[in-house]
């Protein structure tokens, strides 16, 4: 078998990886920093749809890092850019906030709830019975559906809060549809960002804290991948999944030494 090919293209997740709520991981700042004195590539990717890129550029800003709004990538930008490609100039009725939103008029989405093309479900920190209530409606009348992702909770400083996930489940019961989930796991995400970026998966790795999402997404898509243990996967748990990821480091700050040498992360799974 030939050699790897070297990494021209750095794409990561936020939660765990970068950020701990409204708090830096440590490493993360120097890491994104050395990506930016590269010159390679990078975006950082994140299932949340409530915020936009310049949202979320804010909030990494106030925990010290500093990332472009043009290098992060959500599930709301991939699910937009999706439905354009799918059916251009539609017509959907959103649940979720400005993230979501604002993505889906950008590409020339009409929001409506008279016969959409689609019922679009992202997160929202005020799930309205009613505004359920009307997907179910509209999606028993023949609107299709699609969710952001499929995450089933999320966190708050007050404890778990119901994400798309839970909200997709009960509107799934009420109605007999499954909605088509964009983001982490479907490698959808990643190929979506691949595109943005016009990298290739082979000189392409994905950094992620879940095996359940990021690792997966990224192997899907035929990444190379990083598991970093400073969010949901301990080191233990990783031998209960049937696939392992390319690298498993303890934070991201064990990569700064890696992005001005490629061939470094090239090196297998190893304790670390």
């Amino acid at each position: 078998m030939s050699d790897p090919r070297p990494v021209e293209t750095w794409l990561t997740d936020m939660d765990g990886v970068l950020v701990h709520e409204e708090d830096a991981i440590p490493g993360a700042a120097e890491f994104v920093r050395a990506l930016e004195a590269s010159g390679r590539s990078f975006l950082v990717l994140t299932n949340n749809s409530i915020f936009t890129p310049r949202d979320l550029r804010a909030r990494l800003l106030s925990s010290g890092i500093d990332v472009p709004e043009a290098a992060i990538w959500t599930s709301a930008l991939a699910t937009a850019q999706f439905l354009a490609e799918q059916r251009p100039g539609g017509t959907a009725y959103v649940v979720g906030e400005a993230g979501l939103t604002t993505a889906m008029h950008d590409v020339g989405y009409v929001m409506t709830d008279r016969d959409p093309d689609y019922v679009v479900l992202g997160e929202t920190r005020t799930y309205s019975f009613e505004a359920i209530t009307r997907a179910i409606r509209l999606i028993e009348r023949g609107a299709r559906f699609i969710a952001t992702n499929p995450d089933p909770s999320g966190p708050s400083p007050a404890g778990t809060l119901p994400a798309t996930g839970s909200v997709a489940a009960l509107i799934s019961t009420a109605t007999g549809r499954q909605p088509y989930y964009i983001g982490k796991p479907n490698p959808l995400m990643m190929r979506s960002a691949l595109n943005r970026l016009d990298a290739h998966s082979e000189t392409t790795i994905m950094i992620g804290d879940r095996m359940d999402t990021d690792i997966i997404s990224g192997l899907e898509a035929g990444l190379r991948t990083v598991l970093v243990l400073t969010g949901s996967t301990s080191r233990e748990q990783v031998e209960h999944f049937p696939y392992r990821p390319s690298r498993i480091v303890d934070s991201v700050a064990d990569l700064v030494r890696f992005v001005d040498d490629p061939a470094g992360s090239e090196q297998p799974a190893r304790e670390g």
